[in-house]
């Protein structure tokens, strides 16, 4: 069974970058190539193997953005399981984007109240950064109050495809729609547990994307996750171009031992460990035991 997902903004809001950054290994200074969207693109788009994202990405000029609402409001709108829409942060028609995520919102309760809606606040690297949390909170506030007189609930990211904020958003995004999360959850956690590690995280392979997280010691930077994502993302794209393949990675200094390590067919563990009594190979040898388990586990995992 497939997923529709709707990616809707206005016409150069970013909404084809971060697709193409998060789904077709473009990194952020490629997306400068890419042209507006004509109409609406279709892509399947396969995630853990047997989950299968339908998305719709609708261009964003006006003369689109008036036939969606009007000739193809059915079409476009029924049976959507997420709606992304995207904001320009620096727009200068705020006016005329707040009426049409009005209008957007309006045509979802009608025909797919139930789906889920995240807004993304795009573009913030170009607030100053001393800003950017005062800017996304109102720009914030905004869209609640649109979506709260029509009794819809929505999910607020701010966003730059520069950064690891993309990742952080759309990890949370995609980690909504995976059925059984709960079950996955809890056998990460019982892994974590095993290997007496400060935390095991789970990355989608093909887009390092954050699937699950299971953490034993607090850690100050909450987006740490998100900015390995972009990091190994990275650098699996410049193997990719010397035709060499990434596979694993360990780091160890007196502080910590770090593993990143290909676990089943569609993902990667990275376990980090701070006790150094336990020793590495013995990390290893719980990884590889539980290697056969999450595979079925996440086999089980369709749409």
């Amino acid at each position: 069974m497939l997923q529709k997902v709707l990616l809707m903004g206005k016409s150069g809001a970013g909404k084809t970058s971060m697709r193409s950054i998060i789904f077709a290994n473009y990194l952020a200074r490629d997306t400068m190539r890419l042209g507006a969207t004509i109409d609406v693109e279709h892509s399947h788009v396969r995630f853990l193997g047997n989950l299968v994202l339908n998305l719709w990405d609708c261009g964003g000029q006006e003369a689109f953005m008036e036939n969606y609402f009007e000739s193809q409001r059915d079409h476009i709108f029924r049976n959507v399981q997420v709606l992304i829409y995207v904001f320009d942060i620096e727009s200068r028609e705020l006016t005329k984007d707040i009426e049409y995520y009005g209008s957007c919102l309006a045509a979802m309760r009608q025909n797919s109240k139930s789906a889920k809606i995240f807004c993304l606040v795009h573009k913030m690297d170009l607030v100053p950064d001393e800003q950017r949390e005062q800017v996304f909170r109102q720009r914030e506030r905004e869209l609640q109050a649109v979506a709260s007189r029509l009794e819809l609930e929505i999910s607020c990211f701010k966003t730059s495809i520069w950064d690891e904020t993309l990742y952080r958003a759309w990890s949370q995004m995609v980690h909504a729609l995976i059925p059984n999360r709960d079950s996955l959850q809890t056998h990460l956690d019982k892994l974590c547990a095993v290997c007496q590690a400060d935390e095991v995280v789970l990355f989608e392979r093909a887009t390092f994307l954050v699937i699950c997280d299971a953490v034993r010691a607090a850690h100050e930077d909450v987006h740490r996750h998100e900015k390995i994502s972009n990091i190994i993302k990275q650098f699996k794209l410049s193997c990719s171009k010397t035709q060499a393949q990434f596979a694993t990675m360990q780091v160890r200094n007196a502080r910590y031992s770090a593993f990143i390590e290909g676990f089943t067919s569609t993902t990667y563990a990275m376990v980090i460990v701070s006790d150094a009594s336990i020793q590495p190979a013995t990390t290893l040898i719980n990884i590889e035991a539980s290697r056969a388990h999450f595979e079925s586990l996440i086999a089980q995992l369709k749409l």
